[in-house]
């Protein structure tokens, strides 16, 4: 029996926990962190380049850094004032491209306006793009050719394979086109043999597409846009928006009335989240053990 049949007769939805499974996946790269030392001498590095003082900015860089210490890597954080121009974070961008002792490079979003963020992200070397942001990178995991893919879509991937949700063939609706988020989490899910909508904040009838998805994913950043009434019997529920409240936070989808009619779900806060963390850790990993020659590839899980 799937998932969904289960759900549609027991109403007994299966919570994708993404904390849980970022503890599990931790403990594994914890190994592959000393063996990595042990051939090197050199630990896996990831440097993090914050621009300004934004507070939300620098809680995500200190919280990406504790996740490094927790598996044994170094964390690099550069801090660079908030009147940098595109030229000094593009040569800083060079120069952590040209040492050795960094693997993954990552640039906290968003930046000032005043600096051309994209012209930024495509600076970073490819093997070095460990939060998947450049064109290059998206153009290569489109075409399932090797590329660290965007960490959130691909936290998510890695989420619903642990918990074995059935992709192939199954009708899939994104909410959401950010070009770090809902568009790679589309060709993502195309390339596990999904049929794929892009939705956005200004699709037409947004409620006819979700009401026809077995697997929604909410990452349009607007607070519970979209409503849990509009969901199908046996869906499989992916929110990766949150939006701070005064009793937490709420996510883009609706949480009330989710868990009695999906067949499985993401908490929020608690399931997506954790995995755009550890997915970065983890590819950073990759990228030190492509460089130490223990890996053949930069999709190599």
């Amino acid at each position: 029996m799937s998932i969904a049949q289960e759900s549609s007769t027991t109403h007994s939805a299966t919570i994708l926990d993404g904390k849980t499974l970022a503890k599990q996946i931790e403990q594994q790269l914890k190994t592959r962190v000393e063996a990595i030392k042990a051939k090197t001498g050199r630990t896996p590095s990831l440097a993090t380049i914050l621009v300004g003082a934004d507070p939300a900015s620098a809680t995500y860089v200190r919280m990406k850094g504790n996740a490094c210490k927790r598996v044994g890597m170094d964390s690099i954080r550069v801090e660079m004032p908030s009147t940098t121009t595109t030229e000094q974070l593009m040569a800083k961008i060079d120069e952590l491209n040209n040492t050795s002792d960094v693997h993954g490079i990552l640039l906290q979003h968003p930046v000032p306006d005043h600096i051309d963020e994209r012209a930024c992200f495509e600076q970073i070397a490819l093997a070095k793009d460990v939060d998947g942001v450049t064109s290059l990178g998206f153009g290569r995991m489109s075409m399932q050719q090797p590329a660290y893919g965007s960490c959130t879509p691909q936290g998510i991937m890695h989420l619903l394979e642990h918990h074995k949700i059935e992709l192939s063939g199954k009708e899939a609706v994104v909410v959401g086109r950010s070009p770090i988020l809902g568009k790679p989490m589309a060709m993502m899910l195309l390339n596990a043999n999904c049929t794929v909508t892009i939705c956005h904040s200004r699709t037409q009838n947004l409620a006819a597409h979700v009401q026809r998805a077995d697997i929604i994913v909410g990452a349009v950043g607007v607070p519970e846009l979209i409503k849990s009434e509009w969901i199908k019997s046996g869906a499989v529920v992916i929110d990766a928006g949150f939006h701070p409240t005064d009793d937490g936070g709420v996510g883009d989808i609706e949480s009330q009335g989710v868990a009695q009619v999906a067949s499985a779900y993401t908490p929020v806060p608690g399931g997506v989240g954790p995995m755009t963390i550890n997915t970065l850790i983890r590819q950073t990993v990759i990228a030190a053990e492509q460089s130490a020659g223990l890996s053949k590839d930069l999709i190599s899980q």
